[in-house]
């Protein structure tokens, strides 16, 4: 505790240590003491650390940047170069100047003026160069990793820029701090030099490559257009060189190329352009490679081939050249060469005028059904049909039968698809469900209203129709041909011809000479410009002569009425109304308003701004407009909407929307409607809106059931619940019972039998003598019947006799006595059979006569 310590808050100065008293003894003193010392020796240590990374933005002074950039492009601008050409290169060597403004990406971090950096050469961005070098090695590293965990030899390896992603190779891995244009290592930093530069110039070879370098000192970026003025001529070399900046040195005369194309027949027909010429567009006539033809073909391809088979004679004097068109001389004769037999197991070389025998073996070629194999020895033949047993399923998939495998299986069931016209079912038997196009006539009748459509049967609407009729002016002098059904749609056409009706005001000729029309002449449209009070001149339409109604003179007498009076007047020119620009009181725009209230006013308008509701505008008066996100919408201080939703509501729908007001489209209305179905047994209720969709509406009347109604046959519609007349009515082939006239036959016949009339049962034999018997029965009947009504008569007509007969007083009393106890029917039955025969009779009369 005597040695001597450093006290680091006293620059290092030697002081004795204090004595220290404490009531708990000098050793606890001593301990708290040295504690002290450790953590002030921690404190000194932080803060000359923070000290010494503490960077104010006052420690990079700012460069005089004017002097700089005329230093740095003297000599650009002395060559003729332009500021506009220096714009891109003119940035980064301002960004360089200002302190802070360059970030490295991979630090994010700011680069010093004394920063050892690398620049990448595709898009100049700058890095720190330790940051680019850790960037690099962790890439490549990665990359290799990759590789061998994948086995793979062929990824070559490679890193990126940061900024552009701009690929280098692994030995252009940055290990040098060079200046911008890379000529000196190390560049110390200058403060009248651009940071990180050199000080010389740049020398860069410029791109694109003229052979010119950078006049401009070393400085970060791209290198500016070569302003270098050059002599050269146009891209055809026609025109004399002209004096050009080396930059835009490329230029076109605008006459023909003229250079030779690659025929070396034609020249060049195109704008002096840059690049090679386009193929010759001419024709010529070609020999083919053999030269045995020659066609009419297109120049920039000469080397062309005929169908001619060549038939030379081959080296081995046997044969002939079987190729097709070629040059030079034919193939030694193919027949010399290894040959193989026709089922290709066994080889021979034999002399070409032998032919390949077979081998004997089983051929085993696959079959042309791609299933089997050829079971027959070794042939030069095609291979036979596939005469293998198998189960094959029909065109249509239905179903399936054991047929040989060559043959193809085809049931009869009709298909039941609809064509592609939409409207016709396909009816072709065992169909793949390729269905056939419909080759019905169409027959709607078109827009024009006038014809039919004459195509067959398709899908959508029809072509319009082609006929044309004739539309002329006033004057008949011009006409124009329109579509059939337009006529009265179109206008007539609008005449080029002047219009040579006089003018109807006081002027000698009209100025505006119009031209021919229907119905009156337009009124004269010149100008008035007398000078009115406010300096203007009168830009009135002509009003020396109007016809104005004057007040005649008073009647007399009430009953007295007199006509109005016509007459042609002068009016006084009216005010005066050329525009002059006004302010408005709410300042929302400044609007051209009439001389004569050309004072500052409101402008009387509505606001016109939309409202949030986007249906509905401010209409409040002109006013100053509050919070409006721009100039089209509403402000807080416009009108606010109130109103209901008024926007249009779908065909049929009769229910409002619910929501007020809004923007968009309203929502899918969904009020529940309660309909019948097509059969008008059920109730089916739907939403409104799948209710408007009338391509669905019989679908949606469609409860699902079997339809209640009968076929004119008598049966129950086999369909379900569908709208108009029950569908397939004549295929119903249920049986109905069939008699003969006589009623003892009976037999069943399918609907369609009776519907074409081929349901008839004739009566046979025993039907024949079964009615004469009848009708030998019904004569003996009629024979018995007669006789008894004469018997009756008989016996009435006795009675009526001794009724009136001239007997006794007694008897004729008797007899009266007798009769009026038998009844009225009895007494007076005589005269009743009388009246009712007249009656009948007359009946019968009249129901002939009908």
């Amino acid at each position: 505790m005597n040695k001597l310590k450093t006290n680091p808050w006293s620059n290092n100065r030697v002081t004795k240590p204090k004595k220290t008293t404490s009531d708990f003894g000098p050793a606890l003193g001593a301990s708290s003491e040295s504690k002290f010392k450790e953590i002030q020796a921690k404190h000194h240590k932080t803060i000359q650390k923070h000290v010494e990374n503490y960077e104010s933005s006052s420690e990079e002074e700012d460069l005089d940047t004017v002097n700089l950039l005329d230093s740095i492009l003297k000599d650009y601008n002395t060559k003729g170069g332009t500021s506009d050409q220096l714009i891109r290169t003119k940035t980064f060597i301002e960004d360089s100047f200002i302190s802070g403004a360059s970030t490295c990406l991979i630090c994010i971090s700011r680069i010093k003026r004394d920063d050892q950096i690398w620049s990448c050469h595709d898009c100049y961005g700058v890095f720190h160069l330790t940051c680019i070098q850790r960037w690099s090695k962790d890439t490549v590293m990665q990359q290799k990793h990759r590789i061998e965990e994948q086995m793979s030899s062929t990824n070559t390896l490679s890193w990126c820029c940061p900024k552009c992603r701009f690929k280098y190779l692994p030995q252009e891995y940055p290990t040098k701090y060079q200046c911008f244009c890379g000529k000196v290592e190390n560049p110390r930093y200058e403060p009248f030099l651009v940071p990180h530069s050199c000080g010389e110039i740049c020398h860069k070879n410029l791109k694109p490559l003229c052979g010119h370098k950078c006049l401009l000192l070393c400085h970060p970026g791209p290198c500016p257009p070569c302003p270098v003025t050059v002599t050269v001529s146009c891209y055809c070399g026609c025109q004399k060189p002209t004096l050009r900046r080396c930059c835009y040195k490329g230029w076109s005369c605008g006459n023909k190329c003229n250079k030779l194309l690659s025929c070396n027949k034609h020249k060049c027909n195109a704008e002096c352009h840059s690049g090679d010429c386009p193929p010759c567009e001419k024709k010529r006539i070609q020999k083919c490679l053999c030269l045995s033809k020659q066609a009419l073909r297109e120049c920039a391809s000469p080397q062309w081939q005929c169908e001619t088979v060549c038939l030379k004679p081959l080296d081995c004097g046997n044969h002939k050249c079987q190729v097709v068109c070629h040059e030079g001389a034919c193939e030694s004769c193919p027949l010399k060469k290894q040959r193989f037999c026709p089922c290709g197991k066994n080889s021979f070389i034999l002399p070409c005028t032998e032919a390949t025998p077979t081998c004997g073996l089983t051929c085993d070629k696959l079959l042309d059904c791609q299933l089997h194999n050829c079971n027959s020895r070794c042939h030069k033949d095609k291979c036979g049909l596939c005469l293998e047993v198998v189960e094959k399923s029909c065109r249509c998939g239905q179903h399936s039968k054991e047929i040989q495998c060559c043959k193809q299986y085809l049931c009869e069931t009709k298909c039941k698809k609809i064509k592609d016209c939409g409207k016709h079912p396909c009816n072709r038997k065992c169909c793949d469900g390729n269905c056939p196009p419909c080759e019905k006539p169409c027959g709607n009748t078109l827009q024009c209203g006038n014809h039919k459509c004459s195509s067959v049967c398709h899908r959508g609407p029809c072509y319009p129709c082609q006929q044309t009729k004739q539309i002329s002016c006033r004057c008949t002098f011009t006409k124009i041909t329109v579509p059939c059904g337009r006529r009265h749609k179109i206008k007539p056409p609008k005449c080029q011809q002047l219009c040579l009706l006089p003018p109807d005001c006081d002027h000698d000729m009209r100025t505006d000479n119009h031209k021919c029309h229907f119905g009156d002449c337009p009124p004269c449209k010149q100008i008035c410009l007398k000078e009115q009070a406010c300096g203007h001149h009168c830009r009135a339409i002509c009003h020396s002569a109007v016809l104005v109604k004057v007040q005649g003179p008073k009647p007399n007498m009430p009953w007295e009425q007199n006509a109005p009076v016509v007459e042609k007047q002068a009016q006084p020119c009216p005010d005066c109304k050329i525009p002059v620009t006004v302010t408005c009181f709410g300042g929302h725009e400044t609007a051209a308003w009439p001389c004569y209230m050309a004072k500052p006013s409101s402008c009387g308008r509505s606001c016109g701004r939309l409202l949030p509701c986007t249906n509905h505008k401010c209409s409040l008066a002109c006013h100053v407009v509050d919070g409006a996100i721009n100039e089209l919408q509403a402000g807080s201080n416009c009108e606010q909407c109130e109103n209901p939703c008024m926007k249009s509501r779908p065909e049929n729908c009769t229910h409002l929307c619910p929501n007020p007001c809004h923007a968009g489209d309203c929502p899918l209305c969904k009020q529940i409607l309660r309909i019948k179905c097509h059969c008008g047994i059920s109730q089916l209720y739907v939403q409104c809106y799948q209710w408007l969709d009338v391509a669905k509406r019989d679908e949606l009347q469609c409860c699902g059931n079997q339809c209640p109604k009968n076929y004119g046959c008598g049966h129950r519609c086999k369909a379900n619940c569908h709208p108009g007349d029950c569908p397939l009515a004549d295929l119903c082939k249920k049986k109905i019972k069939i008699t003969c006239k006589c009623r003892r036959l009976k037999k069943e016949f399918q609907c369609e039998t009776v519907r074409k009339g081929l349901a008839i049962i004739e009566c046979d034999e025993v039907c024949l003598e079964i009615q004469m018997e009848e009708e030998k029965k019904k004569v003996i009947e009629d024979e018995l019947r007669r006789k008894e009504e004469m018997a009756r008569m008989q016996k009435e007509l006795e009675m009526f006799e001794k009724k009136f007969s001239g007997k006794k007083k007694n008897r004729e009393k008797k007899v009266y006595s007798e009769s009026t106890d038998d009844g009225f029917l009895r007494k007076y039955w005589i005269y009743l059979l009388a009246v009712f025969i007249l009656i009948v009779s007359f009946m019968v009369y009249y129901l002939l006569n009908l």
